[in-house]
């Protein structure tokens, strides 16, 4: 290819198509558990959060429902991903020898969401949400109720007492009003180290002999990303409008280059480069819609 802009430019056409293609086709798991909260600033207050409106019956007045302001924010972050081809190569005609590079930089700009999302998820029983406390903790206030608190967090090994536990657990969480949000799981989440537990207990017509009665109570999502948190599985409520996870996008991930022939990379490297730029972050949304267990309890002997 003879070097000049023109051709420098239409290789970027190509190369764009190239990462288009393979950040559209990529799939992803985080918008399961996660709902899309679009950005204008550099951050975002939710100062509804907390809230799930529930209808009463009209006497007297409206009742105005009260926001309690959490102030909870969820900053932007900002990402990138740099790659640089050698002008000898696009010169020399084996430019198409790095279009699968850039394919996989566009399945790694649709899939670093999930990283980021599952990453907060098996740090959940760390990391503070809107209320104060740890997304999944046996402390969650409850607001209008003194000193009344609620729980989502168990640290039971998955098995089919566990799991039913954590069904029942969610399903009776009050809201505000000391009413039931009428939340119902229909989502369990694991590591790959716990894939084979959860579909015996999931899809199984029998276990250990018995009718297994939590047959397809729940889907089954499997998640290489919470390879490092083995032991720990979750349950959620994910058919609502508001969901357990906020993923907020200032900025959508997009292909940019620097190939103009007086630019420092092509002038003093003979090099042209391709970057990926993107805005956003993750952060928690209601713990009422999600149950964790740590997997962490010893087991005691049964009989």
């Amino acid at each position: 290819m003879v070097i000049n802009q023109q051709n420098l430019n239409g290789l970027f056409v190509g190369y764009s198509a190239a990462f288009n293609k393979a950040f559209s086709e990529t799939p992803v798991n985080y918008p399961k558990i996660a709902m899309a909260v679009p950005s204008e600033t550099r951050e975002t207050t939710y100062a509804w959060m907390g809230q799930i409106p529930n209808m009463r019956e009209w006497i007297g007045s409206r009742e105005i429902q009260n926001l309690i302001a959490h102030e909870y924010t969820i900053k932007n972050r900002t990402f990138e991903l740099t790659t640089k081809i050698p002008v000898n190569d696009i010169e020399d005609d084996q430019y198409g020898v790095y279009t699968p590079l850039i394919s996989e930089m566009g399945l790694s700009a649709k899939k670093h969401p999930d990283f980021l999302t599952f990453d907060l998820l098996g740090d959940g029983f760390n990391k503070k949400c809107y209320d104060g406390v740890s997304f999944f903790s046996n402390k969650h206030p409850m607001g209008g109720h003194d000193k009344a608190v609620q729980s989502n967090m168990g640290n039971k090994k998955l098995d089919a007492e566990s799991y039913a536990e954590a069904r029942s657990q969610m399903m009776t969480v009050k809201g505000e009003s000391n009413r039931s949000l009428n939340i119902v799981p229909d989502l369990l989440v694991v590591a790959p180290q716990k894939e084979a537990v959860a579909r015996e207990l999931l899809f199984a017509d029998l276990i250990a002999g018995s009718s297994n009665v939590n047959k397809n109570t729940c889907d089954l999502l499997v998640v290489p990303e919470l390879s490092d948190y083995a032991e720990q599985w979750y349950l959620f409520c994910t058919k609502r409008y508001i969901k357990p996870f906020v993923f907020q996008e200032r900025e959508k991930a997009k292909l940019v280059c620097k190939n103009k022939e007086n630019d420092d990379n092509v002038f003093f490297d003979d090099e042209v480069l391709y970057g990926i730029k993107a805005r956003y972050n993750v952060g928690f949304g209601l713990w009422q819609l999600a149950y964790g267990s740590t997997g962490t309890a010893e087991e005691t002997a049964k009989g």
